[in-house]
């Protein structure tokens, strides 16, 4: 009987050996399918480098949007409230302000100090902090409507022939900085400054009030009507009265805007276009380099990229390149004394023009052929052609004595730029004979300077890393220490002490040359 089993006892045992290896088969083949499905998604060459940051912001692969009248379409269209929201921040009754400013400035203190405990980095490793006003909207969207409503008015000009709607393009940083400040987070490139909606939390406050659009749009009585009433809406605010408005971002990029009562608020951080120190546009002690901050103009003219670069480089046939009005003011007037002495030379086009659209056009044009572009003082030290010539790859060529430049604790102009002294730029034959002395390679090595620090001075919707508006906020946070010391200092100096100082009594902007060796 044990034979005849036998057979059938084998089988069994085969049948339960197979049985016993399945699961160990089916957990090796699992593995290894799962093997080669990681090296398939993850090590593919379509991605060698995956960036994890990538899934988390999709709008960094969008376009930027660089058109100002374009960005203000989209922004008008999709972005504004669709009423003002019930609750704005007009400033406690008289007899309860000073009660809310010393309240404000114990929360601010408390939670400055828990900062400094708890990152070892603050404040140089923390982004700024800025609480954005919301402000009435006869300061904010109305103007903006009122631009966007008018701007195709072309005829609309300023007293020297400038149409109206080109400057304000040019001055619209009041308007980059603030949609993207209030943009929601999750379309925000920017990281080195984030929006709080609790001023207790505020490292700094900006006041967006577009002072560029009511000077020029609005009429004269009523403009100044309105500056009086941001003036007080600002000045009554808890915040101000605790800092008497140094921690306070203030844009008056045009020199005109904001004039009649700027005065009244000179301590707070002005973003300005430049620093006359001629008086002619600022009292003396109103501006400096400490406190204040320059941004370039918006370019007039598209960006020449890469390929525009390259593509032009076999065509810019004309050495010195110049196209705006002669006639100017205050140390604009060398801009009549270079014309006559460089008119006429062989390789020089210098033309009278404007900045309406045909002159864009005449002056992309002329920028784009030549090798240098001649960039001379208008009514203030600065102009709009120098960044129209460095996003053009066209190698300014600055006379300009009081210049003051925008980032230039982060940039270093020698590198895309040649500066050249008005005594200089006017001895016959000198300024030519010096662009001459130029070899090819070094009008190369400025080109391709050019083309690797345009991106600087392209504002753009989203605003872009290492772009004008994020270089802003590194300049201020540069600033944020001395703020902060001067904040504390004001509050607890005897007024009557003769250690206090008043913007007034400041120096103009001054560097001390090293001193010469005995």
């Amino acid at each position: 009987m044990r034979g005849r089993n036998l057979p059938f006892s084998s089988s069994m045992s085969a049948q339960i050996q197979r049985s016993n290896r399945s699961p160990l088969l089916l957990f090796t083949l699992s593995l290894l399918a799962l093997s080669v499905l990681f090296i398939l998604v993850f090590l593919s060459p379509s991605n060698p480098h995956p960036n994890p940051t990538s899934f988390h912001s999709p709008i960094s692969s969008l376009k930027p949007e660089t058109s100002f009248v374009v960005s203000l379409e989209h922004f008008l269209t999709h972005k504004v409230p669709k009423s003002p929201p019930l609750r704005d921040d007009t400033a406690p009754v008289a007899g309860d302000v000073e009660d809310a400013s010393r309240k404000l400035d114990e929360a601010l203190s408390e939670a400055e100090m828990e900062r400094v405990i708890r990152d070892p980095y603050f404040p140089l490793g923390s982004p700024i902090r800025v609480y954005v006003y919301e402000m009435p909207w006869k300061f904010t969207y109305d103007l903006l409507w009122t631009f966007r409503n008018t701007y195709r008015e072309t005829s609309n000009l300023t007293s020297n022939g400038s149409p109206v709607h080109r400057l304000i393009e040019q001055h619209s940083i009041d308007y980059w900085l603030w949609a993207d400040l209030i943009a929601p987070e999750s379309e925000r490139l920017l990281k080195g400054v984030v929006r709080v909606y609790r001023q207790e939390e505020a490292d700094l406050f900006y006041i967006p009030f577009f002072t560029t659009i009511s000077f020029f749009l609005l009429e004269k009585q009523q403009c100044k009507a309105l500056y009086r009433e941001a003036l007080k809406w600002v000045t009554d605010q808890p915040a101000w009265k605790r800092s008497e408005g140094r921690d306070h971002i203030l844009p008056v990029h045009h020199p005109w805007s904001f004039k009649t009562v700027r005065k009244f608020m000179k301590n707070a951080i002005w973003l300005l276009p430049d620093m006359d120190s001629t008086g002619n546009w600022y009292k003396p002690g109103q501006v400096f380099l400490e406190k204040d901050l320059i941004l370039p103009y918006v370019p007039n003219v598209e960006l020449c990229d890469s390929k525009c670069l390259s593509y032009q480089q076999s065509k810019r046939s004309i050495l010195l390149f110049f196209r705006g009005r002669l006639k100017r003011n205050a140390g604009g007037k060398i801009r009549a004394k270079l014309g006559g002495e460089l008119s006429g030379a062989d390789d020089v086009l210098i033309e009278e023009g404007t900045a309406g659209e045909g002159g864009k056009a005449a002056a992309q044009t002329g920028m784009r052929k030549s090798i240098f572009c001649l960039s001379p003082a208008g009514d203030t030290p600065s102009s709009a052609r120098l960044f129209d010539a460095i996003v053009s790859g066209c190698i300014p060529v600055i006379v300009s004595d009081e210049l003051e430049l925008p980032f230039e604790g982060i940039l270093d102009y020698r590198k895309i730029a040649l500066f050249v002294s008005s005594s200089d730029a006017l001895k016959s034959g000198w300024l030519l004979t010096y662009l001459r002395s130029f070899s090819a390679a070094d009008i190369r090595r400025l080109q391709q300077n050019l083309a690797k620090l345009s991106r600087h001075f392209i504002y753009s919707s989203p605003a872009q890393p290492m772009g004008p508006e994020d270089l802003a906020w590194k300049m201020i946070g540069g600033k944020l220490v001395n703020i902060k010391l001067h904040t504390r200092r004001s509050q607890r100096v005897v007024k009557e002490s003769r250690s206090v100082c008043s913007c007034d009594c400041r120096r103009s902007n001054f560097t001390n040359s090293p001193p010469s060796s005995l």
